[in-house]
């Protein structure tokens, strides 16, 4: 990969998550210095120092302190993963779905944002708020980006219709995608859209998809 652009830490992360899958590195291996991996990729030390946090947390590989790094033996993300249309999951619960588009805006890329894209650079994207509602109860709070460079013709579709989540499962097929829950308090807009009490515990399904990659 020496003379290609320079990686950032996605290349460098999605590079070495790749040697896993293909069992360039099996289960138990240790693997190349960071320093060694830097050099053969033609990156920074640190680059590949955030590449391996990455593919630590979400289950891949265990950094050990003087120890190196290894191919865990027992990867926490072994399954596979689909996105449902949530009117489909709604309904298939046996209640009556709803959605309300709350907001439409393009705006510049905020740096949470931009660090989980992968981009260096803020650019123009459609942020999109949205409820989804169960039995007219508040089911899902919906607060999504989308880069319009790779998915332009949603600019021309009018999401008062139908949600972008419906849309983009339809239209547009995800090649690659990354996931992560956590929990967190509610606050601000997200407790009054789901109507819950500031403070109650909020499950987070933070996830980020990638097109023809």
């Amino acid at each position: 990969m020496t003379g290609q652009k320079r990686l950032s830490w996605t290349d460098v992360r999605d590079e070495i998550r790749a040697r896993i899958q293909n069992r360039t590195y099996v289960a138990g291996d240790k693997l190349p210095r960071d320093e060694d991996i830097a050099l053969e990729l033609g990156c920074a030390r640190t680059t590949v120092h955030r590449a391996m946090q990455d593919l630590s947390q979400i289950g891949l590989v265990e950094r050990k302190r003087k120890g190196g790094t290894q191919v865990r033996t027992d990867p926490v993300t072994r399954a596979t993963f689909d996105i449902p249309i949530t009117r489909c999951e709604v309904e298939q619960r046996g209640s009556k779905y709803g959605y309300q588009l709350i907001s439409r805006t393009l705006e510049n890329s905020p740096l949470p944002v931009m660090a989980r894209f992968g981009i260096q650079q803020p650019v123009k994207m459609l942020h999109i708020k949205a409820l989804h509602l169960a039995d007219t109860r508040p089911y899902i709070f919906e607060d999504r980006w989308v880069d319009t460079r790779s998915t332009p013709d949603i600019l021309n579709f009018d999401l008062n219709l139908e949600s972008a989540n419906e849309w983009l499962v339809r239209n547009k097929p995800y090649s690659r995608v990354d996931v992560r829950f956590y929990a967190m308090n509610a606050e601000g807009e997200s407790a009054e859209h789901l109507a819950t009490n500031a403070g109650n515990a909020l499950l987070v399904f933070e996830r980020t998809t990638w097109i023809g990659q």
